[in-house]
Formats: structure tokens, C-alpha cells, sequence
């Protein structure tokens, strides 16, 4: 008997990036975990001498086979085959330099796959305590998906990262974007942080209302709870 045919849903970009907008890692470790679960293929990366100052954004020595080589900042752009659709994701420190032309270059690469939707995620340092369901925040300027999803219209003021930049980018290349901020507890501040990981996998889940497959990370969310427990 023939399996029966799984129909694709058009794809959806995902993306996060390393530093101001990673508190703990939980924003990158999310793109990470979905590479990790699913058959992922990379594409491409956008070249680091553009967009990287190499002092603020160094370089790693690693070793390959036994020899050392020099491993560069990049921002990686891969293909994730999830359940029902595929996901392109984008991962990478944010850049040191010509922010606009990053975003434009990037804006570029997802007009390509024709995206029914672009979600970025990020994660703050706040004051939420570790013991409660950590709060994810999620904004977006298109009136029907704010609509759907019950957002409220952001009244932010103050400085921005490359999170922020890209939106906006996409708001004018007529990319349909949201953004999803979890909020990491100050006081824990050093990753893994699979707790926000969690919170930021659940909250994509309701606005794709698809499961994402979040593996071991609720338990390894209640062992990092206990743990900090522990330490309190």
C-alpha cells in the first residue's frame, strides 16, 4: 500500500543571531536544536569581510583531523526539512559593520524561497524570576498576523539590534515578519539557557501552529531550574 502524500505548507524562515540579541544563547540555541533534530543542508553564508570587524568579532583556531585552522565569523543560511514544511534558517553573530546592506543582502536570500512567513527570534536579560513560565513577548507590523496572534502594538523606544533592523527590513521588502523576544532571567545570565530555549520553541509552535518537537529540552529545562535552585 502506498503511504499516504504529507502535503508541504510554503516554507518559513526562522532566524537568530549571537550577542546583544542572544541573552544566554536561548535565541541561537533554538535554531540549533531545530538543525540538530531535523535533516538540515547548508546553503550558503554571506561573506564575513563585509560585515565583520575581526578584532570585536574574532576568529577561532580550531583543530580539523589533528591541523589547527582558522575558523571566521559567518552567518550560516541552511535549509531544515521540518514535519510539514521546510524552514530556512539563518544563524550568526551579529554583524560589526554595514548593518543596512547585511539586512539588504539577507532580505535578498529569503525573497528567493518565497516565505509565507518570517519569524526572528532574540532573548533579553530581565528581572523574571527562574522559577515561572518565562514570558515571551512577540511584535509585528503587519495588521493581519498582529490581528490573528493577539499582539499589541509595540511602544518600544531605545536602542535596537540587528533583530530590530532586520524586521524592518522585511516590513519594507513586503516580507511578512514577526519577532519573538523570550525573557532570560538577569541573575542567569550564562548559557544554556534551555529553559528560554523552550519558552521561544513553544511560542513559534502557536504562531505556526505546527509542533516544532521540543526533544529533551523541557527536561533539561526542569534539571536547569533545579540546579539553580540549588545555587539560590
Amino acid at each position: 500500500m502506498a503511504e499516504p502524500v504529507v502535503s508541504r505548507k510554503p516554507p518559513v524562515v526562522i532566524a537568530a543571531f549571537e550577542g546583544w540579541n542572544d541573552a544566554a544563547d536561548a535565541a541561537t540555541g533554538v535554531v540549533r536544536h531545530l538543525a540538530d533534530t531535523y535533516p538540515t543542508e547548508p546553503r550558503y553564508c554571506l561573506d564575513s569581510e563585509d560585515y565583520y570587524d575581526f578584532q570585536a568579532t574574532r576568529p577561532r583556531v580550531e583543530l580539523a583531523d589533528g591541523e589547527p585552522r582558522i575558523s571566521w565569523p559567518s552567518t550560516d543560511i541552511s535549509l531544515c526539512h521540518l514535519p510539514h514544511r521546510d524552514a530556512l534558517l539563518i544563524a550568526g553573530p551579529e554583524p560589526n559593520l554595514r548593518w543596512r546592506a547585511y539586512c539588504s543582502a539577507l532580505v535578498q536570500a529569503i525573497r528567493r524561497v518565497e516565505p509565507e512567513l518570517v519569524v526572528i527570534l532574540g532573548a533579553m536579560l530581565t528581572d523574571s524570576p527562574h522559577s515561572r513560565p518565562l514570558p515571551v513577548n512577540a511584535s509585528s507590523s503587519h495588521e493581519r498576523l498582529t490581528s490573528e496572534l493577539g499582539i499589541a502594538p509595540s511602544d518600544y523606544e531605545g536602542p535596537t539590534g540587528v533583530v530590530g533592523v532586520l524586521a524592518e527590513a522585511c516590513d519594507r521588502g513586503g516580507l511578512t515578519c514577526v519577532t519573538l523576544w523570550a525573557s532570560v532571567p538577569h541573575y542567569v545570565a550564562t548559557p544554556p539557557n534551555p529553559k528560554g530555549q523552550h519558552a521561544l520553541l513553544s511560542r513559534m509552535e502557536q504562531v505556526l501552529d505546527a509542533s516544532l518537537g521540543a526533544g529533551d529540552l523541557l527536561s533539561e529545562a526542569g534539571k536547569w531550574v533545579q540546579a539553580v535552585d540549588e545555587l539560590s
